[in-house]
């Protein structure tokens, strides 16, 4: 059975509380890290959710611009064999 912290001797009482202040410590730095690792994947699916829209744009742009050039190929083909 564990001994009651109140009658532990002054040393293991130090020891004691030297350890628990260095436990608490850790966890307050690992709640911070895990606040922060929170906030950057938020920013970090955000901005994934923006370049996947992005990509979207630039490809619907890209089949625009591809299919006014084949168009304007097309032209100058059929120019090209009425001349």
């Amino acid at each position: 059975m564990a001994t009651p912290i109140a009658q532990l001797d002054p040393s293991a009482r130090k020891q004691f509380d030297q350890e628990l202040k260095r436990l608490e410590t850790r966890l307050a730095d690992l709640v911070a890290t895990c606040s922060r690792l929170k906030e950057e994947n938020r920013s970090l699916r955000n901005r994934h959710e923006g370049l996947i829209a992005d990509r979207a744009s630039l490809l619907q742009k890209n089949e625009q611009v591809r299919s006014r050039v084949e168009s304007m190929i097309g032209r100058l083909r059929s120019m090209e064999q009425s001349a």
